[in-house]
């Protein structure tokens, strides 16, 4: 079945004949993930997540989804960019990038795109609405799969948002053999001396080589891969559920 719904894998002989009701692109970046996770860990998950669900979403409510090649350009912070081979995407280069997908599946008739983003450091808003004046017909919804679902009754850790308990305990499920947890730091992080920023009163790009002694945030020491099935399995259904009825479904 993948063949039908995973562009990585498939051919065009398998799908020419076949309607599509929705494209899913997985966007991600490439970066360091701690000591322990691969470099391209944001386009991974996504990737995978993106192929259950569109499976389910065919099985059970006969939407046909399909996922694209995950995309590995992702926006950085300061203090990142200038790690070994992390890679920082301009604004102006992701929009360019979505600008000539959509246009090409527009041409092909194609109405309905899901972003399905795995970095934190991305905010497409901006680009699907100016997207929305010049394709009015050609709707885009953007999903961040780490906040479908709050981790809360799923992992310990209280600070973890980057390469942590959450992140590879689910790399531990979806992709066991690219995780090397006897590499991992400890995840320390250091907050803002300005108090209203870590209240979130207001917002600036941490430096990440003043954030951070590993690149990650959040302790990965904690992390396994029951932790990431229970939560991946909570989390499918949701997602799936998106899929579907944006597929089938109009805005209003």
């Amino acid at each position: 079945m993948n063949k039908e719904i995973d562009l990585s894998v498939s051919c065009y002989g398998a799908v020419k004949d076949l309607h599509y009701d929705v494209a899913i692109l997985p966007w991600g970046s490439t970066e360091p993930h701690n000591f322990h996770l691969p470099y391209s860990t944001d386009c991974i998950i996504p990737q995978i997540i993106a192929v259950k669900a569109a499976t389910i979403a065919l099985k059970e409510f006969g939407v046909r989804c399909m996922v694209m090649p995950p995309i590995p350009l992702g926006s950085q912070n300061p203090g990142q960019h200038n790690l070994s081979f992390c890679i920082h995407t301009r604004y102006e280069t992701q929009y360019a990038i979505l600008v000539d997908i959509v246009v090409s599946l527009h041409n092909q008739g194609m109405r309905k795109l899901i972003i399905l983003n795995g970095h934190g450091g991305n905010n497409f808003k901006n680009m699907i609405r100016d997207l929305a004046f010049n394709y009015p017909d050609f709707l885009i919804v953007e999903s961040d799969w780490f906040s479908i679902l709050s981790g809360k009754n799923y992992f310990e850790a209280i600070i973890d948002d980057h390469a942590g308990e959450l992140e590879t305990s689910v790399m531990m499920y979806l992709r066991p053999d690219l995780v090397d947890l006897n590499m991992a730091g400890n995840g320390e992080s250091q907050p803002f001396a300005i108090a209203a920023l870590n209240e979130k009163i207001g917002w600036t790009p941490r430096r990440w080589d003043h954030a951070t002694k590993d690149t990650g945030v959040g302790n990965p020491k904690k992390a396994n891969a029951n932790k990431g099935e229970k939560y991946i399995t909570d989390l499918l259904p949701k997602i799936a559920r998106l899929f579907a009825e944006v597929g089938k479904g109009e805005l209003y």
